[in-house]
């Protein structure tokens, strides 16, 4: 299979991916389905919210099969007074890394506060129009992913505001029990490593939020005031397929699971001159450079990595994509690399994306390297993979004694 550049298929990728609109009604939402957090909150908990001024911080991922949580509480005559954004924008108009800016909200009118511009926690004026906030967003299990530490942030300024946080919780999409990666070193703590796990963490935001003030993490004099609402229906060995649930992208470049259960792994590319696909409809799947030379060798090599993954030679051309991709690397230049998909998921797409890393790095004659790649794998032990010095297969993430601290906030068999 050979992928080339395709802009034909941009305009669909366009309206398609981390809309504000409904998903496609392709597939109905499995009769067994995990029940959500934001679906208890509703039936066991709404009138808790009489007489209140109610703050959302959500995304377009929060929603009840095809109705946005604001919508829904809108409907049932919640006093919604302000929203909150985070990276990509409260209605997911903004690409990665973009700045979000204040303003107020075309459909409904209500002011929006970034928490992705000027300030990236809420400000105690941002917080006077509000009794309570709502927080409810899909994560995809990355330390690496922002909305853990926007839910940090929350939790911190509400403390001080003496306001509660109502977090509704939703799956870990890569599972529970699937753990993986460094553990996070405190020279490289940022807002995309905030807290000392693994890169894959096998924690729903609920009990990363527990977790998070149960072990101090985050800043507060008083006990913070979080209340978790749990799914009901999900387990610790389910991934996204399991749940029933239909895919709603937490980010631009996450259109699918798949994108996102390799994104754990692929996201390394970020932190040096490659591409990680994005200007393509294949972020995280499609990766390579200009002067990528890939070896039968290496070939034979990337295909033996795991019978779940199919690796294929490939070439593309990466392009601006508003608002999802705007200025990619290798813009409108031929890149040669890999295309990844997955036969299942049965795979540590961690230490897979990881030998894909450095088989990639070092068939490539020409790249950079950015401090940034430090920030995600939490470690200089990167740098060693990419000069060769170790095998995946090698390396030991040292996770016996974060599983055995995570215990006390799981909610979840």
């Amino acid at each position: 299979m050979l992928k080339y550049s395709l802009s034909i298929l941009i305009p669909f990728f366009l309206v398609s991916v981390f809309s504000c609109q409904p998903p496609s009604p392709e597939a109905e939402v499995a009769e067994e389905r995990v029940i959500l957090g934001a679906e208890i909150f509703i039936e066991r908990h709404l009138d808790e919210l009489e007489g209140q001024r109610v703050g959302l911080v959500m995304n377009p991922t929060a929603r009840i099969g095809r109705v946005h949580m604001l919508d829904r509480l809108l409907e049932l005559n919640v006093n919604i007074t302000a929203l909150f954004a985070p990276e990509h924008g409260f209605r997911g108009e903004a690409g990665a890394g973009e700045r979000i800016e204040d303003g107020i909200d075309r459909a409904t009118r209500l002011p929006v506060f970034s928490l992705y511009g000027d300030t990236r926690q809420p400000t105690m004026e941002m917080l006077e129009h509000v009794d309570v906030l709502i927080f409810d967003m899909q994560d995809v299990g990355a330390r690496f992913y922002t909305y853990i530490a926007t839910l940090g942030l929350v939790i911190e300024s509400a403390d001080e505001a003496g306001i509660p946080v109502w977090v509704l919780d939703r799956p870990n999409p890569a599972g529970g029990n699937y753990v993986s990666g460094w553990i996070m070193q405190n020279e490289f703590k940022s807002f995309v490593g905030p807290y000392p796990i693994p890169i894959a963490h096998g924690l729903t935001m609920g009990e990363i939020a527990r977790m998070m003030v149960g072990e101090r993490w985050i800043n507060f004099e008083n006990e913070p005031d979080v209340r978790v609402v749990p799914m009901e229906g999900w387990s610790r060995d389910m991934k996204w397929p399991d749940t029933g649930l239909r895919w709603v992208a937490p980010s631009p470049n996450l259109p699918t699971f798949e994108h996102a259960y390799f994104y754990l792994g692929t996201v390394f590319y970020e932190g040096t001159s490659l591409s990680e696909g994005r200007g393509t409809i294949d972020p995280f799947l499609l990766l390579g450079d200009p002067s990528t030379s890939l070896s039968d060798a290496d070939i034979e090599r990337l295909q033996n990595i795991s019978p779940s993954i199919l690796v294929e030679p490939t070439q593309f051309t990466p392009m601006s994509i508003p608002g999802v991709a705007p200025s990619p690397k290798h813009e409108g230049v031929l890149c040669y690399g890999v295309f990844l998909s997955a036969v299942d998921y049965d795979f540590d797409p961690v230490r897979a994306g990881l030998e894909i890393f450095s088989v990639l790095m070092q068939a490539t004659r020409n790249y950079e390297l950015r401090n940034f790649r430090f920030l995600l794998a939490g470690t200089r032990e990167i740098d060693r993979l990419i000069r060769g010095e170790i095998r995946t297969d090698d390396i030991d993430f040292g996770l016996e004694n974060y599983l055995e601290q995570r215990k006390p906030y799981l909610l979840y068999e």
